[in-house]
């Protein structure tokens, strides 16, 4: 089945074919509830132990052991009925086991929540005899590493149980302002292109921004900037509090800043977060070549900040068949070689994907799975080119779970957030490049550079903005400085300046973007977009120049997981963010994608 105009379809009236087999991973609920028993056994189980990893090598394995069994268990139970609430939210059966599958996850973390601290409490010298008098423990030597390497963060049982006991607290800024940006704020209305009295909402705000009528834009911009305007010694209020928690948990962790503190999770140094904005910050002049363009194809005399984001290149108007879209992809990908082609198709073809929408699906598109299944993809697709690149996207995250979950043991199949996009990129990067190589329709070679330097334009050089800011406001308090409303939106106002300045009317509203930016709520957390990004430009690059030796590096990474530190794993496809050379290479594809819409526009 196709998707159709008028009424969303039901569950039950889509074709098999184009449903996810969640059967492959529980056959019946009856085979669900079995291992629902099982994990509540273990968890019982798993508290035995309590107190007893110190006392002798084979003590430490069996819990790691039983722990994994435990974890991986209760992720399949989870992932299941999560899946099977997301194929209809409004089924009272899926919703029930989704509840019950949440309630068991806190009872089992709670349940193995005291195996870290045990270690911690273990010498380093004993763990060393440990390790040799049983040979099973090398499994876990690099999980026991990275526990002890952190060692010095953690503090005494009696303090660690205060921090826990104000970590509700500490979330406060977070909820706040989650509460405000997301139920209480208020927009007022605009009038739409036909006139009509329409009020601004979050949703509708970027539709209002691509909007082709100009005073839309601008009445859309001023109007929800208004509303964070007049909220804005609140505002502050809320993030500065964040900021003096995050000063709080570096301090008393024995970090030397909030930056060391947040980075030290990956055991990433300061300098690639320095290295990643001082390169971006000797390139701004290929944005500000991007947005003359941008100023040109538009034909306005002054290009302001609410003219960022209506479209210079309109959408080929053509309905692509979900069959003809995996074929493009397959086609896209076909450097990735044999293997990978291999086990694509495979996912193409034996129930990993969810394709079309119905009644009460979730929306939206995700990959997730567990170690213990194939991966698993919801899609929603409507039929456009924007929903094939989600295709190859939402496949790169797949089969990156697929080739570690083949490779590595189960505690070490959890990779981490700052690899976790490179798979997907390198995906819609060679599956752009083919598109491009394989249409003589100018509208369409336009669309597509369009789409590239769109995606590189907020992914890298406005995160890479906001990665700036979050440096400079810690900063600012951790060197005594107050900090205002007014001195917020000054800051945040000179980037603006620095990175679009040249170009563009810096218009008065943007000074309070801050605080309406619900990621600065989680430290140092946006420049990872930038460093993924520039990952996969890196080595979709090479796999494009070199070919078969590229790809096997890339394979290498996609099977590590979590076996060794982010910038260790992207070594070995290649990469290394440690120097400022793969957002350089990412950077020099910016430029050549400029340069060819600029020929293809024929500025």
């Amino acid at each position: 089945m196709e998707k159709s105009p008028g009424r969303l379809p039901k569950r039950d009236e889509i074709d098999a074919k184009y449903k996810w087999k969640l059967e492959d991973i529980y056959p019946t609920l009856a085979v669900w509830e079995e291992d629902f028993k099982k994990v509540k056994s273990l968890s019982e189980d798993i508290s035995k132990y309590r107190g007893t990893l110190s006392q002798d090598p084979g003590s430490l394995y069996q819990c790691l052991s039983l722990c994994d069994e435990l974890m991986s268990t209760n992720d399949k139970l989870f992932v299941f009925a999560r899946m099977k609430r997301d194929e209809d939210n409004a089924n009272p059966e899926s919703q029930a086991i989704a509840d019950r599958a949440a309630s068991l996850s806190t009872q089992v973390y709670t349940a193995a929540s005291f195996i870290v601290p045990e270690i911690i409490s273990i010498t380093e010298e004993k763990l060393e005899g440990f390790f040799r008098d049983d040979a099973r423990l090398e499994l876990y030597r690099k999980y026991i590493e990275e526990i002890l390497r952190q060692k010095k963060h953690i503090l005494s049982e009696k303090e660690e149980e205060l921090l826990a006991q104000v970590s509700e607290i500490a979330r406060g800024p977070r909820d706040v302002f989650g509460m405000f940006n997301n139920a209480d704020i208020k927009f007022p209305s605009i009038k739409d292109e036909e006139g009509n009295e329409v009020e601004v909402t979050k949703g509708r705000y970027i539709k209002f921004l691509e909007s082709r009528d100009r005073r839309v834009r601008k009445d859309a911009f001023h109007a929800l900037y208004s509303s964070y305007k007049s909220h804005k010694n609140t505002l502050a209020a809320t993030l500065i509090s964040s900021l003096k928690k995050d000063m709080f948990y570096a301090s008393v962790r024995k970090y030397s800043s909030s930056l060391e503190a947040s980075l030290d999770e990956d055991n990433i140094k300061v300098e690639v977060y320095d290295n990643l904005i001082d390169t971006i910050n000797k390139n701004l002049h290929l944005l500000e070549r991007y947005l003359r363009l941008r100023k040109k194809a538009l034909k306005l005399d002054e290009l302001h900040m609410y003219d960022l984001y209506v479209p210079i290149v309109e959408m080929p108007a053509r309905e692509i068949p979900y069959e003809k879209a995996l074929k493009m992809v397959e086609k896209g990908l076909k450097l990735m070689g044999d293997e990978y082609l291999g086990y694509l198709r495979q996912g193409f073809s034996s129930g990993w994907i969810d394709v079309f929408e119905s009644k009460g699906k979730t929306s939206g598109a995700y990959s997730w799975g567990a170690y213990k299944t194939h991966p698993y993809v919801l899609l929603n697709y409507q039929g456009t080119i924007n929903d094939v690149f989600t295709i190859a996207h939402e496949m790169g995250h797949a089969l990156h779970s697929f080739y570690t979950n083949m490779t590595q043991p189960y505690i070490y199949s959890d990779y981490k957030i700052f690899v976790a996009e490179v798979a997907s990129t390198v995906n819609e990067l060679l599956l752009m490049r083919s598109m491009l190589d394989s249409t003589d329709d100018t509208a369409e070679k336009a669309y597509l550079l369009n789409h590239f330097l769109e995606e590189f334009r907020g992914t890298v050089f406005r995160q890479v903005m906001f990665a700036e800011f979050e440096k400079i406001v810690h900063s600012k308090l951790e060197s005594g400085e107050a900090l205002t409303a007014q001195s917020l939106c000054s800051i945040y106002r000179e980037l603006n300046l620095k990175y679009f300045g040249k170009e563009v009317v810096v218009d008065e509203d943007i000074d309070m973007e801050w605080s309406r930016i619900p990621h600065f709520y989680s430290a140092f957390y946006v420049y990872k977009y930038a460093t993924g990004f520039s990952a996969a430009a890196s080595i979709s690059t090479r796999i494009i120049e070199e070919g078969k030796p590229a790809v096997d590096r890339y394979i290498d990474f996609l099977k590590s997981g979590n076996s060794d530190y982010p910038l260790e794993l992207l070594k070995k496809a290649g990469v290394d963010l440690s120097t400022p050379a793969p957002v350089q290479d990412a950077l020099n594809m910016f430029e050549e994608m400029l340069s060819r819409l600029e020929k293809v526009l024929g500025f």
